[in-house]
């Protein structure tokens, strides 16, 4: 948490502690051991800052009324040199906590010293985390799964950076496998059928516009030369043309998506340099697989899951699972990385205790792996659900969704709601320019406080540093509920880091936004005295810049004109 809201609590903590001490030493409590206890703010703000359920919680100890005891710590509380400016009780026994002016001014200038960087903290460490996501398969175009895994994974990554992680994003390319060889065979049909009658095109193959663009564009440059050639050096020959050029694509449509990887790690390198195999050999080693039907299988079920699996079949080739096991011991071994988090499909939920059991028969420790399991994403438009493209008749891709709304809009609305929950995608209300869309909704709070700075600049009134005194005037209901969430934001960065879950952030600056605009209703910042004005002045400067840090974080634009 911030440090100012850290300091608050911790005086809470120690007042309490105190005051039961004192109380102790005068006998006015037995003596006792005493629990923790908890502070929280109450959902009325007139109830204080900060509630405390100590009494409740140690009525057992000192075997009284939760009401007499807190009579008894409110007698005894010491508030001298603390942010606390009175304590009273309320209800069956809670302390509830109302802090003074100065916090709520200290607040305000904590945000004009740190400016951009307000809201990061020291939280993680520095410890390293590399965040896998996206990772479509190369084979063809990206769809909406990826489109809503990519605003997750990138704005995860930045909100763990801002936690104090070291953060790195990577895209897993499977250039090996199944579904390069469907791939292979799908490039070589279509290739063929430019020379050839008669050639047709298995169902489970790859029927996409883009296999036969690949297909044209290689013939244009060998004509029919690779005809006459074994299929396995054809194809092999059009997998070399083709394969660069989707990676290449998605790399393309990612940064207009603006996602850069700090890493594109290729399955085929855990091939090619023998980790692959290394990794089988150490499972055997492990103890924990068997020979069955000429297969080789990982005895899953010594790890609690259901049932085991093959590693290596019959045939000697290994499954899926093997590289994805080297992948992962890759990341968390090999590189050294303190943290892998995977952001998948829920169609993954039984593949991820197969792989932590994997990694435990490593020697791996399998709590270093993280996985968040993202749902569907249904488009709607017209208030109906849509599965095609109108133009097109085919399946909505993260490029044909960026042609028909903002940027801005997909990321934010792909944020809106926690990962493992089902979300609805209206496209309508992306492209609307209302308060009813919550992109804008926010950017226009941004862009109305720039304007408020712009025109009082433009009659000559000038913003300055203001005092103490000045900012503790800014006390009125709407003022302080403002200026509390404003402080909250370390806060909610650091939640978001912990539960993986970037809404947090999203629905963080949607209240701020909202908390903006009933201040600006409440309080005019214009004609009125001048060490007020300057001081609302400020906070409407602070608001923006916590807006933009957010903004910036999630990477969506801050207009200052809307």
């Amino acid at each position: 948490m911030s440090l100012l809201v850290n300091k608050a609590k911790n005086q809470i903590v120690e007042i309490i502690k105190s005051a039961a001490a004192k109380a102790i030493e005068e006998n006015s409590l037995p003596e006792a051991e005493l629990s923790d206890f908890i502070i929280e703010a109450p959902a009325n703000r007139e109830h204080g800052d900060y509630a405390v359920n100590a009494a409740m919680a140690w009525a057992r100890v000192f075997r009284k009324a939760p009401r007499q005891i807190a009579e008894i710590l409110v007698e005894n509380a010491n508030l001298e040199g603390s942010y606390v400016s009175k304590c009273e009780i309320a209800g069956p026994g809670f302390i509830n906590f109302f802090l003074s002016d100065k916090y709520y001014a200290d607040i305000i200038k904590d945000i004009s010293e740190k400016g951009a960087d307000y809201g990061k903290s020291g939280y993680g460490e520095g410890k390293r985390v590399l965040v896998e996501f996206v990772s479509a398969n190369p084979t063809g175009p990206m769809h909406i799964g990826n489109a809503r895994g990519g605003a997750l994974g990138d704005c995860l990554a930045a909100v763990l950076e801002s936690a104090g992680y070291y953060t790195e994003r990577e895209f897993y390319i499977n250039d090996a496998g199944n579904q390069i060889n469907k791939f292979a065979l799908s490039l070589d049909l279509r290739y063929l059928q430019l020379y050839k009658e008669g050639i047709e095109m298995p169902e489970d193959s790859y029927h996409g516009e883009d296999i036969i663009a690949h297909a044209k564009a290689f013939a244009e440059i060998h004509g029919d030369k690779y005809v006459a050639l074994s299929e396995e050096e054809r194809r092999a020959a059009l997998v070399e043309f083709a394969l660069p050029k989707n990676i290449a694509g998605l790399k393309e449509d990612l940064l207009k998506y603006r996602i850069e990887y700090d890493t594109w790690f290729k399955e085929s390198s855990l091939h090619n340099n023998g980790e692959t195999a290394r990794i089988i050999e150490l499972l055997k080693q492990s103890g924990h697989t068997y020979m069955q039907e000429d297969a080789l299988w990982f005895k899953a079920t010594d790890f609690g899951c259901d049932k085991d699996f093959v590693l290596v079949r019959a045939n000697g080739v290994p499954t899926y699972v093997v590289p994805d096991i080297a992948y992962h011991y890759n990341k968390l071994e090999t590189r050294k990385f303190d943290k892998a988090i995977d952001i998948l499909g829920a169609d993954h939920h039984g593949y991820v205790p197969r792989l932590k059991a994997a990694l435990t028969a490593l020697g791996v420790d399998a709590d270093r792996l993280d996985v968040v399991l993202m749902q569907m994403v249904r488009l709607v438009r017209g208030g109906e659900v849509i599965k095609a493209s109108k133009r097109s008749g085919k399946a909505i891709t993260l490029v044909t969704l960026l042609e028909e709304i903002p940027i801005d809009a997909a990321r934010f609305f792909f944020n809106l709601r926690e990962p493992n929950s089902h979300f609805d995608f209206d496209l309508d209300l992306a492209v609307n320019e209302s308060n009813t869309n919550p992109v804008y909704y926010v950017q226009y709070a941004y862009a109305r406080i720039c304007s408020i700075i712009r025109n009082l600049e433009a009659e000559g009134i000038l913003m300055r540093e203001c005092t103490d005194d000045e900012l503790a005037a800014l006390n009125t209901v709407e003022e302080r509920e403002l200026v509390l969430h404003l402080g909250n934001l370390t806060d909610e960065i650091i939640g978001a880091a912990r539960s993986y879950d970037p809404a947090r952030i999203t629905h963080y600056v949607t209240d701020l936004a909202t908390k903006f605009h009933k201040f600006y209703s409440a309080c005019r910042v214009k004609g009125i005295e001048e060490p007020l004005m300057q001081a609302r002045l400020t906070l409407c400067k602070n608001t923006a810049q916590v807006i933009k840090n957010v903004l910036d974080m999630m990477k969506i634009s801050a207009p200052e004109k809307m």
